[in-house]
């Protein structure tokens, strides 16, 4: 509550702007009642006729037509706060996200997170569209009117006083009911969502594995659970509306009844006074109803804001960059890693004390059985993720200290799946390039890359259209855009991820030759499996359970280390 209360503090002029209309509202309230009462005390009681009172007539429609306008601008400066609320928490989401997109990858669904965005967000659009203006209103508009009923019966004042508080004192307790059901709600939800999602982008793996009936079981099943939890919210909405009426019906059936026996019976008051108590008493406890039932709005919002609030707390690791713009002049980098550590969480894969130093423009292999950390390595060194302990130096200067434009302008990274936009051929070699790069160099990066001949054959060239994700192109093709990428940037530092897993000889070969090519002018660093790589490196680092296992070339390797031994016979097929 404290959380969503500063986000709703940060709209100081719609705020200011809801307290100005209540304070009118108020005003507006008690003057249409007295011209009301006013109007009918002159005509029935007095006799007046019916042309002397039009000029209160005309009043009286001026003060309807004001309190419209009033609640028009309340109610919209509402939307303004909900809608501004919403675009800064959808922001904050977007930077979190985008600060460290690998950690938001690997922690929950992509469905969860969408509709975190999405839902979530929306979700709280009661609490300050609704609830914030409802508050403030009602946190001066009732106060006038007791002001003005205690001016004229001050019993009436009194009961009021002691009927009030029971409206409170029951939201308070259905607040506590709708708050736990609304996290459930919510919960659930995301829950949905991300089992959806997840689901539908598997589709084809679950057909093939003749898994599709038990999926759309556990779907059904996550579909049921967010409808019990939204029937559950709207049950305590329909028991708290059920309720605030009664209280409300039961306090002004005792204000009238006191009105009426001194106006009947005692006859100690005046029509007039007892017209007017009884006008505005329908009036104070509107108010305080309408409180209510934003109130339960706004609690029913704090399951999103808790969910909200959850992944936007959620502990991470931003990588850090600073201002230093004199990166490597063009040359190939020294690197040195100074007792690195990573951990995706406590479950997670863990890399503990690496330190090791790469020269500048040398090759270097980072091998090790699956799961030993070498493709977290790789996004350290990347800067896509931030070391929990230990620094990376570049030339001698913490990578945290340059600007992140600059070290990424040096940098090419090219994985096992690089990714491919929707667009031509020709859109996502340029990607890869600096701003306003010429045709002619683009096609000079694809013909290095090996590709160019390929891109002839097709009818339109380097402006045929792929799908996303390269959808329409082999494993290899993919693998030489990318490749065309790094021609194209010039880079001083290229990472590869194993880039030439799972394509033909032919098509590993030459990629092997374009990356060679690329090495002239590079430091590279390679996640190697295979041996003919390892074989090349001019350093080997053997990474094992997220530990550095030995450091050197081949040849040395061979020679001290036993688990590197392992790997490479088993690899030349050698049985023991």
């Amino acid at each position: 509550m404290k959380v969503l209360n500063q986000l709703a503090k940060e709209q100081r002029v719609s705020t200011m702007t809801l307290y100005g209309t209540s304070l009118l509202m108020g005003g507006v309230v008690v003057g249409q009642a007295y011209l009301l009462v006013s109007i009918v005390n002159k005509m029935f009681v007095e006799k007046l006729s019916f042309q002397e009172i039009i000029p209160m007539l005309g009043a009286l429609l001026l003060t309807l037509a004001g309190r419209t306008f009033l609640s028009y601008i309340n109610g919209r400066t509402g939307i303004r706060i909900a809608s501004k609320v919403k675009e800064d928490l959808r922001k904050r989401l977007l930077i979190k996200w985008a600060k460290n997109p690998l950690q938001a990858s690997i922690q929950g669904q992509s469905g969860q997170k969408v509709s975190t965005m999405m839902d979530a967000v929306d979700g709280m659009d009661g609490y300050y569209s609704q609830y914030i203006p409802q508050r403030i209103q009602t946190t001066i508009v009732p106060l006038i009117i007791l002001i003005a009923i205690f001016t004229e019966h001050i019993y009436s004042g009194l009961i009021m006083v002691i009927t009030a508080p029971f409206i409170p004192l029951f939201m308070a307790i259905i607040g506590v009911m709708t708050k736990k059901k609304s996290e459930q709600q919510v919960d659930k939800l995301t829950a949905f969502s991300g089992r959806f999602l997840d689901t539908l982008q598997g589709l084809t793996t679950l057909k093939l594995l003749g898994r599709g009936t038990q999926q759309k079981q556990v779907i059904r099943s996550s579909s049921l659970d967010f409808r019990n939890a939204t029937m559950e919210v709207l049950k305590t909405a329909f028991l708290s509306s059920l309720m605030l009426e009664f209280i409300s019906m039961l306090s002004i059936g005792l204000i009238a009844l006191e009105v009426g026996l001194r106006l009947v019976v005692f006859e100690s008051i005046s029509f007039f006074t007892a017209f007017f108590v009884l006008v505005l008493a329908p009036e104070f406890y509107l108010a305080l109803k309408e409180l209510g039932n934003a109130f339960h709005t706004g609690r029913g919002s704090m399951g999103s804001a808790k969910k909200v609030m959850d992944e936007l707390q959620q502990k991470d690791q931003p990588v850090k960059w600073g201002e230093n713009e004199n990166l490597l002049n063009g040359s190939p980098p020294t690197i040195e890693l100074r007792n690195l550590e990573f951990s995706y969480g406590e479950k997670g894969y863990t890399l503990q004390g690496i330190t090791a130093s790469i020269p500048s423009g040398s090759q270097v292999a980072i091998v090790g059985q699956s799961g030993a950390g070498k493709t977290t390595l790789l996004h350290l060194i990347a800067g896509l993720l931030e070391p929990s302990e230990g620094e990376i130096f570049i030339n001698g200067l913490a990578r945290s200290e340059y600007r992140e434009k600059v070290w990424f302008d040096q940098l090419s990274y090219i994985s096992q799946n690089p990714y491919l936009f929707s667009g031509t051929i020709a859109e996502n070699i340029a990607v890869g390039g600096r701003d306003g790069v010429t045709r002619e160099e683009m096609e000079f990066a694809a013909e290095k890359a090996g590709i160019s001949e390929m891109i002839a054959e097709l009818q339109n060239g380097y402006d045929t259209p792929i799908g996303e994700a390269g959808r329409g192109l082999s494993g290899g093709e993919k693998q030489r855009i990318a490749i065309a990428r790094a021609f194209l940037k010039g880079p001083s530092l290229i990472l590869f991820d194993e880039p030439t897993t799972g394509l033909d000889l032919g098509t590993e070969q030459f990629l092997q030759s374009s990356i060679e090519e690329l090495a002239k002018t590079s430091t590279v660093i390679t996640v190697a499996h295979r041996l003919h790589t390892i074989r090349k490196a001019d350093h080997i680092l053997l990474l094992e359970n997220g530990r550095v296992a030995g450091i050197g070339n081949h040849e040395e390797l061979m020679n001290s280390a036993t688990h590197y031994r392992d790997m490479v016979t088993v690899q030349q097929g050698v049985k023991h």
